[in-house]
């Protein structure tokens, strides 16, 4: 592939409706390369486990959570080499893609800020009910486990059936990651995307969190900068309450 050549959009949707993904060998590297797992990274949404020490920090407010208002900082955020992460597989060209994605509704990310620095967040792909997350990042102690509780509640209230984080980690197996073969993985997401279904599927909500708990009326409306207006730390955890 030539260098700094642009990923379709309507290639790159194709691609995760059939299971495969792009990589890059680094940061600056001029090409891709697509993925499918033998094995692939699943978090049932049902299965997430909320520690006790992550349920405090949730409820606690310690961190101020949004969702799509911070899209681009978040992605360049993943992408940048850190200590714990010295090598990075988002290139510009993936980079660029999701951005158009995002511009095109499709592509969302959570962001988790410590006061006004973003401490934190990810991003993924939302089609059909299936959301493919892409990356997570923490520059804050749990702030990715934060960002992580955060996008669980809202996939489940928005009526998502299937979190793809493609593949499986330490850090995501202590919240109910698991492994699955790709046959299985085949079948959740044709199933997520209503594949092979006559009457078709409709999309799931990722903006249903922010509707949770409309202003009361007459109220000044939420600022712009928050995810869900009055929606708290508290509130995600009683969502999670079941799967905890």
């Amino acid at each position: 592939m030539a260098p700094d050549f642009d990923l379709d959009p309507q290639t790159l949707l194709r691609a995760y409706a059939s299971g495969i993904f792009p990589m890059a060998d680094d940061r600056d590297a001029p090409s891709i390369y697509w993925v499918e797992p033998r094995l692939r990274g699943v978090l049932p949404l049902d299965g997430f486990h909320l520690s006790r020490s992550l349920r405090k920090q949730v409820a606690s407010d310690r961190y101020r959570v949004t969702a799509d208002v911070a899209f681009e900082a978040v992605i360049a955020l993943c992408a940048e080499s850190a200590t714990d992460r010295p090598e990075t597989w988002i290139n510009a060209t993936i980079e660029r893609a999701f951005l158009r994605l995002h511009a095109m509704g499709f592509a969302h990310s959570v962001e988790v800020w410590d006061g006004d620095r973003l401490a934190g967040g990810l991003y993924g792909l939302a089609l059909g009910q299936a959301f493919f997350g892409e990356s997570m990042v923490s520059r804050a102690p749990s702030a990715s486990k934060v960002a992580l509780a955060w996008l669980v509640a809202r996939l489940r209230l928005g009526g998502f059936r299937l979190l793809d984080c493609q593949f499986q980690t330490d850090h995501l197996a202590t919240m109910g990651a698991v492994e699955i073969p790709r046959k299985a993985y085949s079948a959740l997401l044709s199933g997520a995307l209503g594949l092979g279904s006559a009457a078709g599927l409709a999309s799931a909500d990722f903006g249903a969190l922010d509707r949770l708990a409309p202003p009361a009326a007459g109220a000044d409306p939420a600022p712009a900068d928050t995810v869900s207006g009055p929606v708290s730390g508290k509130d995600i955890v009683q969502l999670l309450g079941q799967t905890s």
